[in-house]
């Protein structure tokens, strides 16, 4: 996480609007909510979840960690991360999307991303993003449907035009099972 909270750091402006398609249990919709805040409230974060316990839990970590003006700048959805294009608004320029793919931690181990919806998001998230945005992507392969998942993440980020994008990721080779980070820049 540190080397996506890093990156991130390198591309996300003070005002910025950023996505978090997967809330999980808040930590990367905290860290982003400090990243694009300034003294004008204009930085926004929209955060989403299929899952209610995943709206709650971040619900709950950004009410005690932010103050109430910070806190409002931050507008969570519990819907899949396929339809993150129907509660932006409309010519709303992004920054930032970023996936953890999965299931919750701490939660139900059999809810998990899909395939499907998340190529459903990626292509979402790609109209969304303004040149100098990124989509990052987390990918747990160790768990039933993870690999599968990785790698429609991947035949969609090596589909894309590289007069456009530059597409990258990041594995431990001496671990199999690791996460995979994945990293969408649009130029």
């Amino acid at each position: 996480m540190l080397l996506i909270c890093r990156l991130w750091k390198h591309v996300i402006r003070k005002g910025d609007t950023v996505v978090d398609a997967t809330c999980g249990n808040g930590n990367d919709t905290l860290a982003m909510a400090n990243m694009v805040k300034d003294e004008l409230g204009k930085g926004c974060v929209y955060g989403m979840d299929i899952q209610k316990d995943a709206i709650k839990n971040t619900s709950f970590l950004l009410d005690v960690s932010l103050n109430p003006i910070e806190r409002k700048c931050v507008k969570l959805f519990s819907i899949c991360h396929s339809r993150m294009a129907e509660v932006l608004p409309q010519k709303n320029s992004v920054r930032l999307v970023a996936f953890n793919l999965g299931y919750l931690p701490g939660g139900n181990k059999t809810i998990i991303t899909k395939s499907d919806t998340t190529k459903l998001a990626l292509k979402a998230a790609k109209e969304l993003l303004v040149p100098g945005g990124v989509i990052s992507i987390v990918a747990y392969v160790g768990h039933p449907g993870g690999r599968e998942e990785y790698e429609t993440v991947q035949a969609f980020a090596s589909e894309l035009p590289v007069e456009c994008w530059v597409c990258s990721q990041i594995q431990m080779l001496n671990r199999p099972l690791a996460p995979v980070l994945l990293f969408m820049f649009k130029r």
